[in-house]
């Protein structure tokens, strides 16, 4: 029997070890790889190609949705399958835009995880409830002409939005440039071009966009609760 690859991308280790002892349970799921932030999740999803991606929206140096984005563009086999604490409707707008499969909340069973890595594998989509909800509202909102569904910066290149993320985390344009293989005079280039396309020109307001239009997380989001269910596996922090 070939088994359902999987990689999974998450930042805490307490959680990415729940997760790989709950799919290693199973006998037609092996996990081949595990990736602590988004940029390790692209190299690794390129490298070993594996059937799909448990990508967690919230880590460090790229968030989980441009590197689904990033995967999806490599143009590689592998589907891309999101776990979140949230269902925020921004998160959602980015979900069709990045192209993932799935989208799991956190908050779930550990059985509904499992059937959507095999039902991913299949060729399916699977989402929870409350997502779907949400994807049939605004689907229905925007041929209605209720309301304008928002695209999460739609100007910004792939690039300027991974400066974007590391500016608002904090780091310096040495550090953009040593993590993005980059001179310092080219992320200083970026850096303006986002700014000049934001109008905004200070790092405070950078923070605030980036929080706003779910690029990182705000710190009051950095304490919720459990990631899956059924299975003992808490998180204290982001995503």
């Amino acid at each position: 029997m070939t088994k359902i690859s999987v990689l999974l991308a998450e930042d805490h280790v307490v959680v990415r070890q729940g997760l790989r002892s709950l799919l290693s349970a199973e006998a037609d799921i092996e996990v081949v790889g595990e990736a602590g932030n988004g940029r390790q999740a692209v190299q690794m999803a390129q490298e070993i190609r594996p059937d799909i991606v448990v990508m967690d929206i919230a880590m460090p140096l790229l968030n989980g949705l441009e590197a689904t984005s990033q995967i999806v563009a490599s143009g590689i086999p592998t589907r891309v399958l999101i776990l979140s604490s949230y269902a925020d409707d921004e998160y959602v707008h980015q979900l069709t835009e990045a192209g993932a499969s799935g989208y799991l909340i956190k908050q779930t069973a550990a059985s509904d995880l499992i059937k959507a890595v095999r039902e991913i594998a299949r060729g399916n989509a699977y989402f929870s409830p409350s997502i779907l909800k949400r994807l049939l509202d605004l689907y229905r909102e925007s041929h209605a002409g209720v309301g304008k569904v928002r695209r999460r910066n739609e100007h910004l290149t792939s690039r300027e939005q991974e400066v974007l993320q590391m500016v608002a985390e904090g780091h310096v344009n040495k550090q953009i440039a040593s993590a993005l293989s980059l001179s310092i005079k080219t992320v200083e280039k970026h850096r303006q071009q986002l700014m000049d396309k934001l109008n905004i020109h200070e790092i405070a307001g950078l923070t605030r966009y980036a929080i706003a239009h779910g690029v990182i997380e705000s710190a009051s989001r950095h304490k919720e609760g459990p990631a899956i269910q059924d299975h003992g596996i808490q998180e204290t922090a982001p995503g």
